[in-house]
């Protein structure tokens, strides 16, 4: 409606110009018919500056303009301030991210690094029931009788359950043609479990991911005590072992020495403190804390 009203304005100033008719509609509608005309001339005039084709050397920036341009100043300022927070909040990122990178294992676990709080929930379970059960072979060490049941079931490969049965239905119900789900059970030896378990947690225990695992100091104490114990094992299972084997008995007092040593660098307590007197969970823990 404004609009139309300031075309009848502009029609009547041009269209019929220095006539009593159009000056009285221009007093009719509330306009000066001198400043009108002035105010037409000067619009004329901006529009056709705005049409030309050449275009004018000297621009003037206008109020719109101007406020525009700030405007773009103000966003590209806000974008400036978010890419520098985002920046410092990364960088930051890396900095807390740093020493837990510094404790991976390097591959421990199949191309995963494992941290030495998640090793430690993982293997101290398996860690611990192996090293007891293994202190309880003393006695029967010392009388040389390579017969003796614990003995023979500490490397027996179907003496312990290393990893339950675990049903194979879904929801409750079995799908399988012969409706067997109740799943298979893996069993090994003793000492079969406590090699693997002690190897992965020694793995753990590195500054960077540089460093081969051979040159870890508890993988290298692992490895000894493996040994000793490994000569031990090629004398026990024989068709008949000797009842009073000294070799045996001299595998097993150096590996107990260097058992020490091994559970001093995992950070588990030593064979004399009284702590493996008891049976452990060898399930995956909640938490890295020794108990």
């Amino acid at each position: 409606r404004v609009i139309r009203h300031h075309l009848q304005i502009v029609v009547v100033a041009f269209v019929v110009p220095n006539t009593t008719i159009s000056e009285h509609y221009l007093r009719v509608r509330g306009c000066n018919p001198k400043m009108m005309k002035f105010t037409v001339f000067l619009s004329v005039l901006t529009l056709g500056q705005g049409f030309t084709i050449a275009p004018s050397k000297i621009a003037t920036p206008t109020p719109t303009t101007a406020l525009f341009s700030q405007q773009l100043n103000e966003i590209d300022s806000r974008r400036a301030f978010f890419t520098a927070s985002s920046a410092a909040l990364g960088l930051m990122g890396l900095v807390v991210a740093a020493p837990e990178e510094a404790l991976a294992s390097g591959g421990a676990t199949a191309g995963k690094y494992t941290t030495i709080p998640i090793a430690k929930r993982r293997y101290y379970g398996r860690v611990q029931q192996a090293v007891h059960e293994f202190l309880l072979l003393g006695p029967a060490v010392v009388k040389g009788d390579m017969n003796d049941p614990l003995i023979q079931i500490f490397f027996d490969i179907n003496g312990v359950v290393v990893v339950p049965a675990k049903r194979k239905d879904i929801n409750g119900s079995c799908t399988k043609k012969d409706q067997n789900c109740k799943g298979k059970e893996i069993r090994d030896s003793r000492w079969n479990d406590m090699k693997a378990s002690m190897y992965l947690l020694s793995n753990a225990f590195r500054i960077n991911q540089t460093k081969a695992p051979d040159n870890l100091p508890s993988v290298r104490a692992g490895k000894a005590f493996f040994k000793e114990i490994d000569e031990m094992e090629k004398l026990i299972k024989v068709k008949k072992p000797k009842t009073f084997d000294k070799a045996a008995i001299g595998h097993y007092a150096a590996a107990l020495d260097i058992l020490d040593t091994y559970l001093d660098l995992v950070e588990l307590p030593p064979t004399e403190s009284g702590h493996y007197d008891k049976e452990f969970d060898t399930l995956v823990e909640k938490s890295a804390r020794i108990t």
